[in-house]
């Protein structure tokens, strides 16, 4: 028997939920078991108060310490004890499956501003955060935790299965599921699920798991252990044009004027074999625009021609496929304007234009751009992306652009080369499957 131990101030509130469908079931036979521990009892306040105004000011109540203390003191087993704040490590699937595994589990489900913070020092408490949205209380994301580790407990569902082919079961997001009628409203049910071949079910259900999880939560694809056929399937969703790809939005655009050069000074820089190279690998690999190299000289834009048809033509372009494919897609241009210009006619829409430096602004009004501001924008409209040579960008750019996004690595050491970072921002802002 799994035995919860609520910690609340409205014990009434869990009346309903536990008491219907399958929980009040499993009440019943004894799979499940529920007690409520009220902090008030333990007040020493003879008006049974538990909170008080927050040292140092501000606005609302906390929960006091003294009484949550005496109400967990008074448990007799209470196993694991969890914490529902927003301060907490997010709960996930493979969470709910280990806690269900326990004998007891004690949740403490906070009011007001929170809790004093002593509470944390004096127990072995484990924060859980259901959701990166603030609620009135604890109560409810502990009704979420109930019932996700409930029902993961032997004896709680008629069907072991149920609880193992679903959504993030495998690191994933289940398949779609049909019933009767065949067909309502002109929809029908996927032919390939009333011909009873399993195979061929069982196959298509994991596509489709793989392609929802694409498209909804990429995020989920990194941790999920993913067999050699499963990147197949993916990797066909996305030649077949399932998935909406971002990278599409995002172009580079290497600076060599105007940049520092010794200090504040503003001057050119010449182009670097590697970094045309490098950037545009990384261009042609994470699917993204035209990569655009800005120089003022024509004798060096000239050079970069040469460097392009070297391997785009001939011999080279024959023997050197990928090679080819990534000197594709370099662009030059004289200016950043002309850069603008073209993205804004090829697109239909003006590109956002950010930079990126290796310092924090000294004078910015507001505080730089994070990488997962950058992506919203991303799924909205064209990016681009601008990286300097020398010492950097010039101010000049920098306070043209419509933003600048926070430094790599800027608590330490953050001399990285061009290339580098350009792999960098592209790999956080895409992954692997954008």
């Amino acid at each position: 028997m799994l035995n919860f131990h609520l910690v609340t101030l409205f014990p009434e509130f869990y009346s309903s939920p536990l008491g219907c469908g399958l929980m009040a079931r499993a009440c019943a036979n004894g799979t499940l078991s529920f007690s409520f521990h009220n902090p008030r009892d333990y007040s020493s306040d003879k008006h049974h108060h538990v909170d008080d105004s927050p040292y140092g000011g501000g606005p609302g109540m906390v929960m006091q310490v003294t009484s949550l203390a005496r109400c967990l003191r008074a448990l007799p087993h209470p196993g694991r004890l969890l914490f529902l704040s927003p301060a907490g490590r997010p709960f996930r699937q493979e969470l709910a499956r280990e806690l269900a595994q326990e004998e007891h589990l004690t949740l403490i489900c906070a009011r007001y501003e929170g809790v004093d913070a002593r509470l944390a020092e004096l127990f072995d408490l484990e924060c859980l955060s259901l959701t990166d949205a603030v609620l009135n209380s604890g109560d409810s994301a502990a009704l979420a935790v109930i019932e996700s580790v409930a029902r993961l407990t032997p004896g709680f569902m008629g069907k072991v299965s149920s609880g193992v082919e679903e959504s993030f079961a495998d690191g994933l997001l289940e398949y779609p599921q049909y019933t009767r009628p065949v067909e309502f409203e002109g929809l029908s049910v996927p032919e390939v699920l009333q011909n009873g071949d399993h195979a061929k079910i069982a196959l298509w259900r994991r596509t489709m798991s793989l392609y929802a999880t694409r498209q909804v939560r990429p995020d989920l694809l990194d941790a999920a252990p993913l067999s050699r056929s499963d990147q197949e399937l993916l990797r066909q969703g996305q030649a077949q044009g399932h998935f909406t790809r971002l990278g599409k939005n995002l172009s580079f655009c290497l600076l060599h004027a105007p940049v520092r050069i010794d200090g504040k000074k503003e001057g050119v820089s010449s182009l670097t074999n590697l970094d045309i190279h490098d950037i545009g690998r990384i261009s042609a690999s994470y699917g993204l625009g035209p990569f655009y190299v800005v120089s003022p000289l024509d004798d060096q834009l000239r050079l970069l021609e040469r460097l392009r048809a070297h391997w785009l033509t001939g011999d080279c372009a024959s023997r050197h496929p990928d090679r080819a494919q990534a000197l594709s897609c370099v662009r030059s241009c004289h200016c950043l304007d002309a850069v603008i210009a073209e993205v804004s006619q090829s697109t239909g829409v003006r590109p956002f234009v950010v930079a990126s430096s290796a310092n924090w602004p000294a004078k910015a009004a507001e505080p730089p751009m994070t990488v997962q501001a950058l992506r919203t924008i991303l799924e909205q409209r064209p990016v681009l992306f601008c990286l300097g040579t020398a010492q950097g960008l010039a101010e000049s750019v920098l306070t043209r652009c419509d933003g600048l996004v926070r430094p790599l690595r800027f608590l330490s050491y953050n001399h990285l080369s061009v290339r580098s970072a350009a792999a960098i921002y592209a790999d956080r802002l895409l992954g692997d499957f954008d």
